[in-house]
């Protein structure tokens, strides 16, 4: 057994050997004529959250799929209000925020004023997962039409 482990070790060497001097033979075998490099496809890898992140939502704080983080950058939002803000999403629409039950005046301008920083979308498990509150949002937003329905 000892004489196979080294028989392995001594061919894992002799192999990256010849990949860091530079004669790895992988390398003549993807050249075409001329040794040009033959490019059989380009593709693009996208996904949901790169979707996402390329509309409004990644210029503007999603006020259903954020954390309270987010807010760090407008004074005054942090972490108080933000833990409101994300605590009672989903919501519907932007100027929703502002009927959350407790705020006070102040916190009412403060979100009046940046209402155009805000975005509303479908709530995405992609962005709130790992958060506490992330099932609690998501049942929240299965629940809402159907109590709205009664």
């Amino acid at each position: 057994m000892k004489i196979l482990v080294r028989l392995v070790a001594i061919v894992v060497l002799f192999i990256s050997y010849l990949g860091w001097s530079g004669n790895a033979v992988a390398a003549s075998l993807s050249m075409g004529v001329n040794n040009t490099p033959i490019i059989l496809g380009e593709v693009e890898f996208r996904n949901s959250a790169d979707d996402k992140l390329a509309t409004e939502f990644g210029k503007k704080i999603d006020l259903n799929n954020t954390n309270v983080r987010a807010f760090r950058k407008y004074p005054g939002m942090y972490p108080s209000l933000a833990t409101k803000v994300v605590d009672n999403a989903p919501y519907e629409k932007v100027e929703d925020v502002l009927s959350i039950p407790g705020l006070s005046a102040r916190q009412k301008e403060l979100l009046q004023a940046n209402l155009d920083k805000f975005t509303v979308t479908q709530v995405d498990i992609t962005f709130t997962e790992g958060a506490i509150a992330t099932t609690m949002v998501f049942i929240k937003s299965l629940v809402k039409p159907l109590v709205a329905r009664v």
